[in-house]
């Protein structure tokens, strides 16, 4: 696996440069008297420079090459860091379509704003997501269509340096996974790639594989996998994640990811079209991923990680489950199956139970379900995460920090609470049952319809005996990024956007 590393310069002339990529708010004013003055005949004839990232050549610079990148307005009340996101990304391409291959990327006159203090890091996190390019696309066609290996941050510091490229490393990996079709990226795939990935790293992995210990410990998943059993490739898989660091423990954090490989609905069957794209239905196991590995590459102090993922297919045929089914979850709760189409709670279900007991002997945990989960919160959010956390949670401010910081780092979220409503929502219809798991109307025109699916993850997982109430309360936040996980909303084609990596490694590991 590739992936631009960030390099620190303190010169725009790297004489090992070949490319300059300027980002900035006022063309006129490019760092440097000598861009200027490179600038300036261009300027003069060609309007569109002020508009888009645009090339000039010239015998002055690196490799001749200087493109300019303006982010357009910074002042106005909504304007947010992602300008500089988008701006690099526009950058970096055009530097790349014109044979750069280490390019300066210099990010000059940025606001006294706090909203831009980490411009230059999200500005070389903004080209990062513009060079990836698909797994399928490097196997079949090579390296090669990927040409930049490093990218030189004009006066960023070494360490500001290694924290960008473990970011960088743990956004590739997670737009790898979430990004992949559904057979080169079926359970035993994806956990090959986890294996592979973590070898000879600080994080250590273990793959569940065996039918009889899944049905044993994981009957909800095992259910949501049943009919997958038909074919052996499509089999399910468990994987956990552990990375413990040097020192004492200050913190430890534990992740659930939902990880369907492809959703096709089930017996409640996607039709209409609305199953395409449904491979990218893994992209929360997929971003989890992606912060451990950004984890195992920085190795910071005093925050202990673990992750559970929920590696599977939700396929149809003769065996697939069914509504009306009732399966008794590792917590002991009868859960009644409402849609099997609201797949993704069930197999986070019993790893959230698993999760929930072994923060019970951790030091000040903090769990996370992350995963594609409604459609819902696309509606209600667009194009950013929906946190919903329960009251220890809420009592920390755990979401409000992470989204604070997201604000910071282009990998925005909105905060929502749980209220009485979601677990009315879920509560049993008879005396058969404990929870229903859903309704069967399409989450994006139920009321609450991304809020009351943390609910349910509440119950079945034992978290809603470790409220603010409880001897021991337990912060939990669920983390559904279905409108945030692929660029444009557009499940079947966009590109991954590795939604959390960023900022909750800025959050727990800066």
């Amino acid at each position: 696996m590739s992936f631009p590393i960030a390099l620190p310069c303190n010169t725009l002339f790297e004489s090992d440069a070949d490319a300059i990529v300027v980002v900035t708010h006022d063309i006129q004013n490019l760092g440097s008297a000598q861009l200027d003055e490179v600038a300036a005949p261009f300027l003069a004839v060609d309007a569109r420079i002020a508009q888009k990232a645009s090339l000039l050549v010239s015998d002055k610079v690196p490799g001749k090459r200087l493109v300019i990148a303006p982010t357009g307005s910074l002042d106005r009340d909504y304007d947010d860091v992602r300008r500089y996101f988008e701006a690099a990304k526009a950058g970096i391409l055009e530097a790349k379509a014109a044979g750069a291959v280490k390019p300066v990327l210099a990010v000059v006159n940025v606001p006294a704003d706090d909203r831009y203090e980490n411009a230059r890091a999200v500005s070389f996190l903004g080209a990062c997501q513009g060079l990836w390019q698909p797994l399928e696309a490097r196997e079949y066609r090579g390296e090669a269509i990927e040409p930049i290996e490093a990218i030189y941050v004009f006066e960023a510091s070494a360490q500001c340096c290694d924290q960008l490229s473990a970011i960088a490393a743990g956004q590739y990996a997670a737009r790898d996974l979430c990004g992949t079709e559904p057979e080169r990226m079926a359970p035993p795939r994806f956990a090959d790639y986890c294996v592979e990935l973590f070898q000879g790293s600080a994080v250590s992995v273990e793959v569940i594989a065996d039918r009889k210990i899944m049905d044993e410990q994981y009957p909800l998943l095992s259910t949501v996998a049943r009919a997958s059993y038909a074919v052996e490739r499509h089999h399910p898989r468990v994987v956990k994640m552990a990375y413990e660091p040097e020192g004492d423990v200050e913190r430890t954090l534990i992740f659930v990811g939902k990880g369907l490989v492809y959703d096709t609905g089930g017996a409640d069957l996607k039709v209409g079209g609305f199953m395409a794209g449904m491979s990218r239905d893994k992209g929360g196991a997929a971003s989890v991923v992606g912060f451990m590995e950004a984890v195992a590459k920085y190795q910071p102090k005093g925050v202990k990680v673990i992750a559970y993922l929920a590696v599977v297919r939700n396929s149809i045929g003769s065996d697939c489950f069914v509504p009306d089914e009732i399966i008794e979850s590792r917590e002991g709760v009868r859960v009644r199956i409402g849609n099997t189409d609201a797949e993704g709670r069930l197999a986070m279900g019993d790893l959230l139970s698993e999760a929930k007991d072994l923060a019970l002997g951790e030091k000040n945990p903090e769990i996370f379900t992350v995963a594609t989960l409604t459609g819902h919160a696309a509606r209600a959010m667009g194009p950013y995460s929906a946190y919903v956390e329960n009251g220890p949670a809420r009592a920390a401010q755990v979401s409000r920090k992470i989204a604070d910081m997201g604000d910071l780092w282009a990998d925005c979220a909105e905060v929502s609470r749980s209220r009485r409503e979601d677990y009315d929502f879920v509560k049993p219809r008879t005396l058969a049952d404990d929870v229903l798991s859903s309704n069967n109307a399409p989450s994006a025109v139920t009321a609450r319809g991304h809020q009351f699916p943390m609910a349910f993850l509440a119950i079945v997982g034992g978290l809603d005996k470790h409220g603010c109430n409880a001897e021991l309360p337990i912060p939990y936040v669920h983390m559904d990024i279905a409108g945030s996980g692929v660029e444009g909303g557009d499940w079947q084609h966009g590109k991954p956007t590795a939604a959390t990596v960023a900022s909750l490694f800025a959050r727990y590991c800066i």
